[in-house]
């Protein structure tokens, strides 16, 4: 009885993942109860604040102006986009700021609802305008395709099946084992897959968003062969990671630049910085 109502629970969670549909490749996504914008959203921005309050946040030079004016750009990019695909109004919640933040971390990352931040250490990989449109391209793809939604959906899933698991074994003997095994296999065999394929598809609109912006998307990959040669080689095996490796990344990049180069022509955008 007791397997029964397990099977019962894991299929009813299941049943409710699927609600949500990725705009750009049409394609429908996780988000389970408690993970909708109108609750996500606030809690960023409300986090967003906090760290801008606990950093050194860099007003007034040209590095600074230089990140508000590409998020700008890539922030029209977006709309212009989604407009013209049918999700007028996709944005109407988002609430885009953009900060660079004093800091050598060679990061930069844009929060569920639009909140950006530039890490002054990533700056010199950029090197300029449009390897910083390639990377807050990335980013805000992340935010527009609710990457973050879909984590905290995948988490969730993740325990709910340890949950029902724990409760359908009956042999409590090895009930530690089990559960160290289903945290390496659903960690490995899942959640970093997951996780790989939404960095894929982060680029993959990244390049379409910096191209309509007025970027040249053949400088994504560019960009990720300066963070190869800065990292050292220094990376945990593809299959290991949350983020493809630099070398997938850079093939996929570069195959990838002429449909963004394409798209980008569909909004009148035939040359590029």
């Amino acid at each position: 009885m007791k397997l029964k109502i397990v099977i019962i629970t894991l299929v009813g969670a299941i049943i409710l993942i699927a609600c949500a549909t990725n705009p750009f490749t049409g394609k429908q996504t996780m988000a389970l109860p408690g993970t909708e914008n109108s609750s996500l959203f606030p809690a960023a921005f409300q986090q967003y604040d906090q760290f801008l309050s606990d950093n050194k946040v860099i007003k007034g030079t040209a590095d600074a102006a230089m990140v508000t004016r590409v998020g700008q750009k890539i922030a029209v990019a977006a709309e212009r986009w989604l407009n013209a695909n049918g999700h007028v109004g996709y944005l109407n919640d988002y609430k885009w700021e953009y900060n660079l933040v004093d800091d050598k971390t060679v990061n930069a990352w844009c929060m569920p609802g639009g909140k950006i931040v530039v890490y002054t250490g990533i700056l010199p990989i950029a090197k300029g305008e449009a390897g910083l449109a390639a990377i807050l391209g990335h980013e805000v793809a992340h935010a527009l395709a609710n990457h973050g939604q879909q984590r905290m959906s995948a988490g969730m899933l993740q325990q709910i099946g340890a949950v029902g698991l724990n409760v359908a074994l009956k042999d409590n003997k090895n009930l530690g084992l089990f559960n160290q095994a289903y945290g390496i296999g659903t960690q490995v065999g899942g959640m970093l897959p997951f996780s790989r394929s939404h960095e894929t598809e982060a680029d993959s609109i990244g390049l379409t968003l910096m191209a309509i912006a007025g970027y040249n998307p053949d400088e994504a990959a560019e960009l990720w062969k300066r963070m190869s040669a800065q990292s050292g080689g220094q990376a945990p095996p593809e299959l290991l990671s949350t983020h493809p490796s630099n070398d997938s990344r850079i093939a996929n990049l570069t195959a990838l630049a002429p449909k963004a180069r394409a798209e980008a022509k569909k909004f009148g955008v035939t040359s590029f910085k």
